[in-house]
């Protein structure tokens, strides 16, 4: 099942609504007479039940739907409750050109996962512009990744109860000022400049994407594919992120991890292929969907 948010053109309240299976449509909650305002309550409170009669409607026939095209789409939780917790160099190309472009900044050699914050006051959702703060960055680079998104309060979590707490799968664009990255030795600002955070279009919930994962991972920048992964070759796991980061801190409900991202970013390329105004950038993941975003002046 995918759920969205989404504002009808005369109301700027964002709204929660199911992707219908074969309908290029909407089916607004309501009529289902299931009443969460929005996608962060459905994450926190959605009973096994209610669960049930949403993934049951996305396939009635008849079924009113709002089109697509009626619509803004907004990114599935557009005011996240607390920073996103980010994955770095999980995937070893990406490590190796990491190392190639700034080894003492970008990159580690010890064997653990890096874990850092990315600042986010509002996702950017798909559709709407990146800025590219041209005045102070010189390198505006893009990051296809699988974001996870945690279902209920997870605290000392096994590796083996991992996925019983995932609620679902988005894509997140881990937009990134490699300057900024450079100039102050971590990835924190860089990464957390507003509108930093493309994140959608939809959440595939966890039952339609069960672990292990195996799925293609791609993004473009102008037509032109810049990455071509799949998420099986993640170093570490996604069990293993979740086990881990729950022995030391409580991951609660609508928690968003992302997973880091394949080799062929901008900085991987001799020379660097970055981003500017103008460019269009696509992040697709198999099962979730394509997220298109435009840089902006």
């Amino acid at each position: 099942m995918k759920l969205l948010s989404y504002m009808s053109i005369t109301d700027d309240t964002p709204q929660v609504g199911i992707l219908h299976k074969t309908k290029n449509g909407i089916i607004p909650l309501s009529i289902i007479d299931i009443d969460y305002k929005n996608m962060m309550s459905v994450i926190e409170q959605v009973t096994p039940a209610e669960f049930e009669r949403l993934n049951l409607a996305q396939e009635v026939p008849d079924i009113p739907t709002i089109p697509l095209s009626s619509v803004k789409l907004c990114a599935p939780i557009p005011k996240p409750p607390q920073d996103i917790i980010c994955v770095g160099i999980n995937y070893q190309e990406h490590k190796n050109e990491a190392d190639c472009y700034e080894p003492d900044t970008l990159s580690t050699k010890e064997p653990y996962a890096i874990y850092f914050s990315k600042r986010v006051n509002k996702t950017t959702a798909c559709g709407e512009t990146i800025p590219s703060y041209s005045n102070i960055v010189d390198s505006l680079d893009y990051e296809a990744e699988l974001a996870v998104i945690i279902g209920k309060d997870a605290k000392n979590v096994s590796e083996e109860d991992a996925e019983k707490y995932i609620f679902g799968y988005t894509i997140l664009n881990d937009i990134s000022a490699r300057n900024i990255q450079k100039r102050h030795t971590q990835w924190y600002f860089g990464k957390s400049f507003d509108g930093f955070a493309p994140l959608g279009p939809y959440i595939t919930t966890a039952d339609e994407m069960p672990l292990p994962l195996n799925v293609s991972i791609k993004s473009y920048v102008n037509g032109e594919l810049r990455q071509d992964s799949n998420t099986g070759l993640m170093h570490f796991t996604i069990p293993h992120i979740i086990n881990e980061l729950s022995q030391g801190m409580t991951l609660k409900a609508g928690t968003i991890i992302s997973t880091g991202t394949p080799a062929g970013v901008g900085m991987g390329f001799n020379p660097p292929k970055f981003l500017h105004p103008g460019d269009e950038v696509r992040c697709e993941i198999e099962g979730i969907g394509t997220l298109i975003n435009t840089i902006g002046n």
